[in-house]
């Protein structure tokens, strides 16, 4: 029971943080803010942070470790490239639905990050970017993407194109966070595929299903 408080706690302050965060800014906001707004005391804060960067470290860390995630386990999962991409890019989408908060304090507040936390959400990030980049080089490599695409260029197309949701994805909006996913999939898959793969009945299973 005293195990379940704790948790609880520590998502009680991750949760104000955010919204504090937002309104306010980063330097904005104080721990003493912080633990007001959550009814604890600074002991409390102490006892799941050791400073307000390990804070934003970990609202970071929360969303960018989730996409790496799923990107790795899409990896273990599915042989074909095809496949490999379609659902990286279903997950990446996702991500703004659940992780919405988080990823509006990111691109806020994500200049405040220094040393160690900027290094380790910097290393995630590449690694993420760095499995697009392999998915996409063995795509047109296998023959299932066309062979003229930069394996570099497209990635950084993907990631630029569905890092920009963040900007204009509403919860309450018409399409749905996985019916905007099968959009991001048609699009990408429509414009990387090799004319074979187009053709074939395969692509009816990758984009139509």
């Amino acid at each position: 029971m005293r195990g379940g408080a704790i948790t609880d706690l520590r998502s009680k302050i991750i949760h104000a943080s955010l919204h504090l965060f937002e309104e306010h800014g980063y330097h904005g906001v104080t721990v003493k803010q912080i633990v007001e707004t959550v009814g604890t005391s600074k002991g409390g804060f102490y006892h799941h942070f050791t400073s307000k960067d390990e804070l934003l470290f970990v609202i970071h860390d929360t969303f960018i470790t989730y996409v790496l995630e799923e990107a790795t386990t899409a990896n273990a999962t599915f042989t074909s490239p095809t496949k490999r991409l379609q659902a990286i890019i279903k997950s990446f989408v996702r991500v703004f639905d659940l992780y919405k908060a988080h990823i509006s304090v990111f691109y806020q507040e994500s200049n405040y990050l220094k040393g160690k936390y900027q290094t380790l959400i910097k290393c995630k990030r590449d690694q993420f970017k760095q499995i697009i980049t392999d998915v996409v080089h063995e795509g047109i490599e296998s023959g299932e993407f066309r062979a003229t695409l930069s394996a570099d260029i497209a990635s950084m197309a993907i990631l630029g194109m569905v890092n920009w949701t963040y900007k204009w994805y509403k919860q309450t909006g018409e399409k749905s966070i996985d019916e905007i996913g099968d959009i991001f999939v048609d699009l990408i898959l429509r414009a990387m595929l090799s004319t074979d793969m187009i053709v074939s009945e395969i692509y009816h299973d990758f984009i139509l299903e």
